[in-house]
């Protein structure tokens, strides 16, 4: 009988793919926790962000990436500069892309960027829960193989946790043997002042439609935490005057209900009780304003580099 302890491995895995695949929905689905916002809109991650998944003797930390796209702005360009960092010194990276949409120019020409890499690639197909008959996968699974080698695929929907388990087991699989490198509490390594910012505006995103969401960013003021209650106050700013009115809505009723479901995603997370402020500012042309980009930057909040 064979009574050594099983190995501990451990190891880092980046999630890439296009805008609106399904990234921060699949990493929040493997961690078991909402560590990134989700939303139908394009361009919703904006910075790469870590997360944790502890098993009994494995440990994997996960980064999320903004959707590969074209960098107009500052701030795109920042964002693709955060795809780049994610893809060194990785044991394996996740390609994710949407299963209801056929291969395109844009897949081939993103897929690109892991030319040089030597990790190895797991490719996800997400949203099947979108696709009745599972045999129409296979001309989107032959595209991709005609651009590159994938070491697995997988069909799932993150949505609906569905094959989930083996996607999991596969990636624990792939990762070395290594050390447990955060304590097995440890989630996500963005400040909870981060998180509550991030909260806010997945709800201005849920809530407002057109030109608003990319326009939005959203600073935490204050932070007062007391045992039972966190006291926030946040700033949401937009870049024209018309998109603070759209933000406000009727006698303020669009800017109370993102107030209430902020705080009741805030109160969810946390575990304690919240007492939200909600403020609109102009800023115009933020997105390309090197000073604001360093202040919302959660590296910035926790004393990084930005």
């Amino acid at each position: 009988m064979n009574n050594q302890p099983h190995k501990h491995v451990s190891g880092f895995v980046s999630i890439l793919g296009l805008p609106n695949a399904g990234k921060s929905t699949l990493l929040n689905a493997l961690v078991g926790s909402k560590v990134a916002i989700v939303s139908n809109k394009p361009q919703t991650t904006r910075t790469s962000l870590q997360a944790v998944m502890t098993l009994e003797n494995a440990q994997v930390v996960f980064m999320d990436t903004p959707g590969i796209h074209e960098a107009p702005r500052l701030l795109h360009r920042r964002m693709m500069e955060s795809v780049r960092e994610a893809l060194a010194e990785r044991d394996l990276l996740v390609w994710v892309t949407d299963a209801s949409h056929e291969f395109n120019r844009q897949d081939g020409e993103a897929l690109k960027m892991l030319e040089a890499n030597p990790a190895p690639v797991f490719l996800v197909l997400n949203k099947i829960d979108q696709i009745k008959e599972k045999h129409q996968l296979l001309p989107l699974i032959e595209a991709y193989k005609q651009i590159r080698e994938f070491k697995e695929i997988f069909p799932v929907s993150a949505l609906e946790q569905d094959g989930l388990d083996g996607l999991r087991d596969a990636i624990v699989a792939a990762m070395p043997e290594g050390p447990q490198y955060f304590p097995n509490d440890f989630v996500t390594d963005q400040p909870e002042r981060f998180l509550a910012a991030e909260l806010i505006r997945e709800q201005v995103l849920e809530t407002t439609r057109q030109e608003v969401p990319h326009a939005v960013a959203v600073m935490v003021d204050v932070w007062d935490e007391t045992p039972k209650l966190v006291r926030i106050a946040a700033t949401i700013f937009v870049e024209r005057e018309g998109q603070k009115k759209i933000l406000i809505g009727a006698k303020g009723s669009v800017l109370k209900k993102i107030g209430t479901d902020s705080r009741l995603e805030m109160e969810g997370l946390l575990g304690k009780k919240i007492f939200l402020e909600l403020f609109i500012k102009v800023r115009p042309n933020w997105r390309d304003n090197p000073q604001f980009l360093n202040e919302i930057d959660w590296r910035y909040m926790a004393g990084g580099e930005s």
